[in-house]
């Protein structure tokens, strides 16, 4: 089976519960759609059980997300700006309270950097915000798979071949996600942002998608 999961935010308990409750087996394959950091209280934890999922054998796919790009710029560029966009506006202090000692781990920020935007699967397209279809090709346009908002009014379906887009980025409610895989869904698109790090009534879940039946399942956000 092929799973996706996206916007973990730092939930690494939702998260491992969440594939628990998938009985993933290393014959699966799961694709990860970003934003594995920052809002919730063990980004790092999430970074290092990916890491461990792939050393004992699971085949585990991930994408960048717009916050593993907010957060490599405060680490690695150094300028006051990011540092601060990152530290007080999304989420930064959580995800550095995470690691040892309040100590980045470089590794960490080295894979973040060289992460894929997209994921190409002949059925799916998998992506972390969305395809910007304003331009000529929206497979170039990289800071739109990052941060596209809004953007479903333009999709243009003859360039997609058949296959769906499946993204995160935009938290909605769970009712949402159960309308884009039902069959009579108008349009050729999937959001997985459940709003796992979110307080709102009707968010605070992680969702996975099972991209071959297109059964959904939710784990609701565990409180630490």
């Amino acid at each position: 089976m092929r799973y996706a999961i996206s916007d973990i935010h730092g939930h690494c308990e939702t998260f491992l519960r969440l594939l628990d409750r998938l009985q993933l087996s290393s014959s699966d394959e799961l694709y990860l759609l970003g934003d594995y950091v920052d809002r919730g209280p063990d980004s790092c934890g999430v970074i290092e059980s990916i890491f461990e999922l792939k050393a004992d054998g699971y085949q585990v796919h991930c994408l960048k997300g717009n916050h593993e790009v907010l957060m490599y710029r405060a680490c690695i560029q150094s300028s006051r700006t990011d540092l601060i966009n990152w530290l007080h506006n999304a989420g930064g202090k959580d995800t550095i309270a995470s690691y040892p000692k309040l100590e980045i781990n470089t590794t960490h920020l080295e894979w973040m950097e060289q992460l894929p935007h997209y994921f190409d699967l002949g059925d799916y397209y998998l992506v972390h915000a969305g395809l910007n279809f304003k331009g000529g090709t929206p497979l170039e346009d990289k800071t739109a798979m990052l941060w596209i908002r809004d953007w479903y009014a333009d999709i243009r379906a003859e360039y997609l071949g058949g296959r769906t887009i499946v993204h995160g980025h935009t938290p909605i409610p769970p009712k949402e996600i159960l309308q884009m895989v039902d069959p009579i869904w108008p349009n050729p698109v999937i959001n997985i942002d459940a709003g796992c790090y979110r307080d709102r009534n009707d968010y605070g879940l992680l969702c996975a998608l099972n991209l071959d039946s297109r059964d959904l399942t939710f784990e609701a956000r565990v409180e630490l």
